[in-house]
C-alpha cells in the first residue's frame, strides 16, 4: 500500500526507505527517506476525524494566508501529489498525506526545562497571533464539540447513570470529587456568552511534541494541525498547563509525583504573552489559571466517563487504566486550584 502512495507523489518506492516515526497515538506516521530528501508520511485516522478532507482544506487555507501575509513565517506545507491533490484517498477509503521532513529539527515528548516551555508557548502564541486577521468562518470544524466542556460534563453524567454500575460504585470517590468542580462548566458557559472572549483559529493540541525545535532548543514552528479550528484561547493555553506543569505525565499512578511547577507556569505565561499580550483582552488574561483548570477538568471527566463506559474510547492497557488517569488529572486539578492565587502572582497575571 505504501508503495502505491509514494508513487502517487511521484516518488520511486524502490529508491525510498520507509520507517515508523514518532509517538503519536491517533495517526500512523512514517519517515520516508529517498536519497537526500526526507518526508513524513501519515495515514489520517478517519475513525477519529470523520472528514479528513476538512483538515486538508484548513491547512491549505492557513498556508495561503500565511504565505500572503507573513511570507517569512516557517510553515510546513503538505506535498502535492503528481496530479496536484493535497492528499491520497485509497480505494479502501484510507487517507494519506506527505510533508517535507524539516532537516535539522527535533521534537520532544517531555518538558524538562523552563526554556522549552517558554519556547513552545511562544510558538503557539505566535501561530494564533499571525492568524488573528483570518476570518474564523473560513476554517472548518474538524472535531465537533472537541473542547465543549458543557457537553463533556453531560456525557460524564450520562456515563454515571447508564454506564457499568460496578465501576460507578468503584469510582464513587472520584465521581464525587469531580462533581464538586462542576462550577468550572458554568464558567465555560459564561465565556461562550462573553464578547470579551474572542473566537480565534486555535491549534487545540499544544503538547510539546507538536513544536519543532532547532539544536539550540529554539522553536521553529508548530506542526500537527489536524485539530486546528475555531476556538477560545483557553484550549491552547490550558493544554500547555495540563501537559507542561507537572513533572509526571497523565499515565503516572504514583500520585505523589503529580504536582505543579510554578516556574513552568511562569514560563508558559511569559512565552505566550510575548506574542499574545496585545491580542488577549483584559478578561481573557484574568482567566489564565482557569484555562488550566478547564483543560485538566475536561480530560479528567473524559477519562472517567470512558472508564464507566468500559473503555470504549481511549482503550486501556490494564483493568483500571482510565480510572488511574482520571485520578491523576484530579490530583493535578487540585494542585492548580490550591495554588491559583500564587500562580497568578508569580506570573504577574492580572
Amino acid at each position: 500500500m505504501q508503495a502505491n502512495i509514494l508513487t502517487a507523489y511521484g516518488l520511486q518506492p524502490g529508491e525510498c526507505e520507509v520507517r515508523p516515526f514518532g509517538s503519536g497515538l491517533i495517526n500512523s506516521t512514517w519517515k520516508v527517506t529517498c536519497g537526500e530528501r526526507s518526508y513524513i508520511l501519515q495515514r489520517i485516522n478517519h475513525q477519529v476525524f470523520k472528514k479528513p478532507e476538512l483538515i486538508a482544506q484548513n491547512i491549505d487555507t492557513v498556508g495561503r494566508y500565511l504565505e500572503q501575509q507573513y511570507p517569512g513565517y516557517f510553515f510546513v506545507q503538505p506535498v502535492r501529489t503528481a496530479d496536484q491533490q493535497n492528499m491520497v484517498i485509497t480505494g479502501t477509503g484510507e487517507y494519506f498525506r506527505l510533508q517535507p521532513f524539516v532537516t535539522g529539527s527535533r521534537s520532544y515528548d517531555v518538558v524538562d526545562n523552563e526554556e522549552l516551555a517558554y519556547e513552545a508557548a511562544r510558538q503557539f502564541g505566535r501561530f494564533t497571533k499571525l492568524l488573528s486577521g483570518l476570518d474564523c468562518s473560513q476554517i472548518q470544524v474538524t472535531l465537533p464539540d472537541f473542547h465543549n466542556l458543557s457537553l463533556r460534563y453531560q456525557q460524564f453524567e450520562q456515563a454515571i447513570r447508564e454506564g457499568n454500575q460496578h465501576r460507578v460504585a468503584e469510582a464513587m470517590d472520584v465521581i464525587r470529587a469531580l462533581k464538586r468542580y462542576s462550577f468550572l462548566t458554568e464558567i465555560f458557559s459564561s465565556i461562550q456568552q462573553n464578547p470579551a472572549f474572542k473566537l480565534r483559529v486555535m491549534h487545540h493540541d499544544t503538547k510539546i511534541s507538536n513544536v519543532l525545535f532547532d539544536n539550540e532548543q529554539k522553536g521553529l514552528c508548530v506542526i500537527d494541525l489536524d485539530t486546528m479550528m475555531p476556538g477560545y484561547f483557553i484550549s491552547d493555553f490550558g493544554d500547555m498547563m495540563r501537559t507542561y506543569l507537572s513533572p509526571a505525565s497523565e499515565e503516572e499512578t504514583d500520585l505523589s509525583k503529580v504536582s505543579v511547577r510554578p516556574s513552568y507556569f511562569n514560563a508558559i505565561v511569559n512565552g505566550y504573552l510575548s506574542e499574545m499580550e496585545e491580542e488577549l483582552s483584559k478578561e481573557e488574561k484574568q482567566h489564565l489559571v482557569y484555562a488550566g483548570q478547564f483543560m485538566v477538568y475536561m480530560q479528567a471527566i473524559r477519562f472517567l466517563a470512558d472508564y464507566l463506559n468500559d473503555d470504549v474510547y481511549y482503550g486501556a492497557k490494564y483493568e483500571q487504566h482510565n480510572l488511574a488517569r482520571a485520578r491523576n488529572q484530579l490530583t493535578l486539578l487540585n494542585a492548580i486550584t490550591e495554588q491559583a492565587a500564587s500562580l497568578s502572582s508569580v506570573a504577574g497575571a492580572p
